[in-house]
């Protein structure tokens, strides 16, 4: 029988000034994976002179652990600070030694200077905060620098911009780790929207609403649960009781894509948590999420990951280490193991 496995370690590394959300989104989200009734993460928050750090809002925060932490972590996660432009010398050293021993390098905000300040991002894509985007453009303009999307993976490094794109991120992490259905769950327990994809933009032109986020909420939870049913504009937007305009404008306002994109970034989501925790026929995946067609299907998932639905479920499949999977139709709860 195999052994279960061990948690993945990822050490957060907090530069001073640090930003305390920052800190706080890797415990929040890699804190609440279990997988077979065990922590799938372990998590170690370190700087690079233990004690009181300095936070961005003007707060210390006690930090235990030196540096020595990257040596043993897998994953390497540096968070953003409110000097941005000042990259901490032996942060950059250590970033850089982990990156050479082979280990995943993230950063979440303005963490991203730090990682370019090691040589990490020379020629790969990457991004930043927004407001920043241009001052790690000037400093490092090898840098292939996407400025207006959430988050970027390239190669073993990743970067996200601003703010909740750091959610984003770690889901994405977790996605790849533990497959889309301990994501999504991971995503309901936290009260946060599921996995987005990274090239949504980071809403730097279209003004928000007062209640950034909300306003169209119950009209989202209300079609993921129907992701299986031909869902149009008109249907959301009777759903949240206003016009298809009115929809649109604050839909976009709050995720950054209209509500049609949205909806198929949802169901090829659902596609392929599927394809990852059952064995159900591809034409039922397709009418589970809502694409209609195995056709269909294979379409919409080669263009969003180069595979088809087989191609796809033979290299993500969790059904060897999660037995046999629940295969209703219109909506699978099973969990992964």
């Amino acid at each position: 029988m195999p052994q279960p496995r061990a948690p993945h370690r990822i050490a957060v590394v907090a530069p001073s000034p640090v930003s305390m959300f920052n800190l706080a989104i890797p415990e929040m989200l890699f804190g609440k994976v279990e997988v077979a009734g065990r922590p799938g993460y372990e998590v170690v928050i370190c700087a690079a002179e233990p004690g009181p750090v300095p936070t961005s809002g003007g707060l210390d925060l006690y930090v235990r652990h030196g540096l020595d932490a990257v040596r043993g972590a897998d994953t390497v996660l540096v968070a953003g600070t409110g000097e941005p432009f000042e990259p901490e010398s032996r942060i950059v050293t250590a970033v850089r030694d982990a990156a050479g021993a082979g280990k995943r390098i993230a950063s979440l905000c303005t963490g991203a200077f730090q990682l370019a300040e090691a040589g990490l991002l020379q020629g790969r894509r990457a991004t930043t905060y927004w407001a920043h985007a241009e001052e790690l453009r000037r400093r490092y303009p090898h840098v292939d620098l996407r400025g207006d999307v959430l988050y970027v993976q390239d190669g073993p490094y990743l970067t996200s911009s601003g703010y909740a794109a750091g959610i984003d991120l770690c889901l994405h992490i977790i996605r790849t780790d533990y497959g889309a259905a301990v994501a999504n769950e991971v995503a309901r327990r936290a009260l946060v929207a599921p996995v987005r994809p990274g090239g949504q933009t980071q809403f730097t032109q279209t003004p928000l609403p007062p209640e950034r986020g909300n306003a169209c909420a119950d009209t989202r939870g209300w079609a993921m649960r129907n992701l299986d049913k031909p869902l149009t504009l008109t249907d959301l937007a009777r759903h949240a009781g206003v016009s298809v305009r009115t929809l649109t404008r604050r839909f976009h306002a709050e995720s950054g894509v209209s509500p049609l994109q949205w909806l198929l970034h949802q169901r090829i989501e659902r596609a392929k948590e599927l394809l990852e925790t059952t064995a159900l026929p591809m034409d039922q995946v397709a009418r589970a999420c809502g694409l209609g067609t195995a056709d269909s299907l294979r379409g919409h998932l080669v263009r969003r990951t180069g595979l088809t639905p087989s191609g796809y479920r033979a290299q993500f499949s969790r059904l060897a280490t999660a037995g046999a999977a629940g295969t209703e139709a219109a909506g699978v709860t099973s969990s992964v193991a």
